[in-house]
């Protein structure tokens, strides 16, 4: 059994960008920063980390030819 956890809901800041996850069976959102980590150490199921050439980071849900499971898409729900 996995004891990964799957990403379920987003929040986006107040400058777009996604700033909180919400992640299965939990009430309350989690710092994107605390979900990089999370991902960094294998946690997380449905979510990859993106480097960008700036050295910044960022999570992306994997493909699966879906658009409401995307990151985005569950901020703006």
């Amino acid at each position: 059994m996995s004891n990964k956890r799957k990403v379920v809901d987003a929040r986006q800041g107040d400058d777009g960008n996604i700033s909180h996850i919400k992640l299965e069976g939990n009430q309350n959102f989690t710092r994107i920063e605390r979900a990089i980590e999370m991902a960094e150490k294998g946690k997380l199921e449905n979510v990859h980390i993106v480097n960008q050439q700036d050295g910044s980071q960022y999570l992306r849900t994997n493909p699966d030819g879906e658009i409401q499971n995307n990151l985005d898409t569950m901020a703006q729900e």
